[in-house]
């Protein structure tokens, strides 16, 4: 199964740098069947309204040093990255990331969001135009992208959907930002989703996930694979989800943050020297190493010559969003369990929310 996925994201990756059309994933004779299944399930999910809260503004003062620079962090992608689904601006990702590494790093965090609702990898090269009008031509020092839900949904051909990933990505590391990508999540556990159609949606999603990892790690980026929304921590749980039962709520997305941030803090090294849980044994081929975390959340991949690294970074337990709980950081150094704290109520930036 595993080298099976293998071969299908080299392909994938493969015909989107040579600019090949990708592989259909559907019959013909299934389209009906999963076209009635999708109007089943979007009868069953309640519908959001409106846009993201804003989260742009300066993060982590009171970790810093008085002289110390502010380092520019970039959010992009679809409407996960922005937050959709939370009612403070401080609940978001990109808060709760800017927090997190603005208390590891020692240094305020300047966030720029530039993910949209909606958006497929088609958007972010406006994104990417967007986010340069407002960091300089200088870019961003640290950016997340995640990207690939929409573009399963949408049925954008998998070749196309990672070209112009590497696209966005060739951009940013020319500018010398480092680049975490939280790839394609598995949209088969969305509970509405019933069999086949989440059977298929699990498939693609995870095969996008796979193929977006090769093409991050390519480019010297890393990935953190969000598989299937971080797995046990989310499954069942329907705390974890807004109320349209798709997006994260504010402790969904906190949790997700939490299996970001090690990713994000070692891309800067920044990230204090503790434990490293291996998935798996030793180094793996690329091709491997990717299909393996798109079954596994949670999972970087990151570059090791010219082979890859499967990790799970060091994380603990987030207290209830919002509530002011401390998380469990039993024997951590100290740096580290500043790491840990991303907590919402504590996510507060300069800038007004």
């Amino acid at each position: 199964m595993v080298m099976s996925r293998a071969r299908v994201a080299r392909r994938i990756a493969a015909a989107a740098a040579y600019g090949g059309g990708g592989i259909g994933l559907l019959g013909v004779g299934l389209v009906s069947l999963l076209l009635a299944e999708a109007k089943i399930a979007e009868h069953q999910l309640d519908s959001l309204k409106g846009e993201p809260p804003r989260a742009d503004g300066r993060y982590g003062t009171a970790f810093a040093a008085a002289d110390a620079r502010p380092l520019r962090f970039a959010v992009l992608g679809d409407s996960t990255a922005a937050g959709f689904g939370v009612d403070r601006g401080r609940e978001t990702p990109g808060a709760l990331l800017a927090t997190g590494i603005a208390s590891v790093a020692e240094r305020p965090v300047d966030l720029f969001v530039v993910a949209a609702n909606g958006a497929t990898s088609e958007d972010l090269a406006r994104q990417m135009d967007v986010l340069l009008k407002l960091t300089g031509p200088d870019g961003p020092e640290l950016a997340l992208i995640m990207i690939g839900a929409n573009d399963v949904t949408q049925m954008t051909k998998r070749a196309t959907a990672v070209r112009l990933l590497g696209d966005t990505l060739k951009q940013l590391r020319a500018l010398g930002t480092e680049v975490v990508v939280g790839t394609c999540p598995d949209l088969g556990t969305i509970e509405p989703v019933r069999p086949p159609l989440r059977w298929l949606a699990r498939r693609a999603s995870r095969q996008l996930a796979a193929a977006q990892a090769i093409t991050v790690v390519e480019a010297g980026a890393r990935s953190v694979s969000l598989g299937d929304l971080l797995g046990q921590e989310f499954r069942g749980r329907h705390e974890m989800f807004a109320s349209d039962r798709y997006h994260p709520s504010a402790q969904g997305y906190a949790t997700a943050a939490m299996a970001m941030l090690p990713t994000l803090c070692a891309a800067l090294g920044v990230w204090p020297d503790i434990p490293v849980e291996q998935r798996g044994e030793g180094l793996h081929s690329l091709a491997k190493a990717a299909a393996v975390a798109a079954s596994h959340g949670g999972t970087e991949v990151a570059p090791a010559g010219h082979w890859a690294q499967l990790l799970r970074r060091a994380r603990r337990p987030l207290g209830a969003p919002g509530n002011g709980a401390a998380p469990e950081v039993n024997h951590v150094p100290a740096k580290a369990a500043a790491a840990t704290a991303v907590d919402p109520a504590l996510s507060t930036s300069d800038s007004s929310q």
